[in-house]
């Protein structure tokens, strides 16, 4: 292998195991905490101290991962597919 060869490979390798990496962490915890309430499930509300229910989350605190969402895109157009 020269040394040109390998310079174009490992960055290639590394982009492959860090996108297998995160579908994997996507299959195996689909969902992460919201980035709006951070993870809390509450907004603040600019006028009291209480706040109200996070609307992007809706109050769970979590939310879908952007690979789950390709993950079960895929998923679905797969079983649409095969009918």
């Amino acid at each position: 292998m020269t040394p040109r060869t390998l310079l174009a490979t490992v960055p290639c390798l590394i982009l492959a195991a860090i996108t297998l990496g995160y579908l994997a962490l996507c299959v195996v915890v689909p969902f992460g905490h919201c980035r709006t309430c951070n993870g809390t499930g509450r907004k603040r509300s600019p006028l009291s101290r209480n706040g109200r229910e996070c609307r992007h989350c809706a109050g769970t605190g979590l939310r879908l991962r952007v690979g789950r969402h390709a993950i079960n895109h895929i998923k679905d157009e797969y079983q649409a597919a095969k009918r």
